[in-house]
């Protein structure tokens, strides 16, 4: 693609045109130097949406739940660009569209853009091109981007390096509460959710949970309220969402909204260069040099780290 025409597909994003949206979109998550000048062009243009990270062990109904607060915003007028970040397939690497199909009443609503974005093994469940495809949507003028991530245990808290606002979900039960505390959940959690309300064990965990937030001795000054909801009957979505606002209306009436986003790019920087490094590392290791450092280091006519010294001075590094 030419410079000229990722101009345009970026100007076209920007005047609402939901085919390029969606074009830009799949350009983004490829990555590649298309990519790197298209995020160029929208950085200006960026960092008026707020995003709500919906995360939780599977199960927990964060799917269902992330349709209800479409709903409930769609209620109020407001746009709302989602990003669905599944499990890579095994044979394409892309996204499984199941949450897509969960959502898909609101697949005719031209005030809602849902992508299904792949993991592409990233760790967090979390590609790295989340925080880039979050910033096409708040350059469409989305002013609401929700993201829900997948996945289970220490990698879910992951998704609080994206989200001004992060929700927890969790489900009745003391496996869901042991869980959360156990992969620092709490620690992330700006609303705690308790889904599937209706179930045995609602009051145990609740209490469960409250005890945690007190035992965490956090010096923050915002206590993430527990919201109970059953939201396959929408019950309790309203106070999810009066939960979701009072949490923005804290941050910036406190002026802490560009203390969290300050801090985020810098996580957002380290990924970045981590991976450029990466890119360079796998470049240095094939080819004719690396082959033949191997074959000495094989030899015994020099130790690894002085190979390794060598690689690093053929590419232009200090050692």
């Amino acid at each position: 693609m030419t410079s000229a025409s990722t101009a345009e597909l970026v100007e076209r994003t920007r005047a609402g045109d939901r085919g390029a949206l969606a074009r830009l979109l799949s350009l983004i998550e490829t990555g590649g130097a298309d990519a790197v000048d298209a995020v160029a062009r929208l950085y200006p243009h960026t960092g008026s949406a707020w995003t709500i990270g919906v995360t939780g062990a599977p199960g927990a109904g964060k799917s269902t739940l992330t349709d209800r607060l479409i709903a409930r915003l769609r209620r109020d007028g407001e746009e709302v660009g989602v990003l669905a970040v599944d499990p890579s397939s095994p044979l394409t690497g892309g996204a499984i569209l199941g949450d897509r199909v969960r959502m898909q009443a609101h697949a005719t609503d031209p005030g809602v853009f849902i992508r299904s974005m792949a993991t592409r093994g990233h760790q967090g469940g979390l590609a790295l091109a989340t925080p880039q495809a979050v910033r096409v949507l708040d350059a469409a003028g989305k002013p609401w981007v929700i993201i829900e991530t997948v996945g289970v245990g220490q990698v879910e808290v992951d998704v609080a390096g994206a989200a001004d606002t992060t929700v927890v979900v969790v489900t009745p039960g003391w496996g869901d509460a042991i869980q959360a505390n156990k992969a620092g959940l709490l620690e992330v959690a700006d609303v705690l959710v308790v889904n599937k309300a209706d179930r045995a064990g609602l009051d145990e965990t609740v209490r469960d949970l409250r005890n945690m937030l007190e035992w965490s001795g956090s010096s923050s000054d915002w206590t993430p309220p527990i919201v109970e909801t059953v939201a396959t009957e929408g019950r309790g979505v309203d106070e999810l969402w009066d939960a979701v606002t009072a949490h923005r209306a804290h941050l910036e009436r406190d002026g802490d909204v560009a203390t969290r986003r300050t801090a985020r790019l810098r996580d957002e920087l380290r990924g970045l260069v981590g991976a450029r490094l990466g890119q360079r590392a796998a470049s240095l290791c094939e080819g004719a040099r690396f082959d033949e450092l191997v074959d000495r280091v094989a030899a015994r006519s020099v130790d690894p780290h002085a190979a390794v010294d060598a690689l690093l001075r053929s590419d232009g590094a200090q050692p």
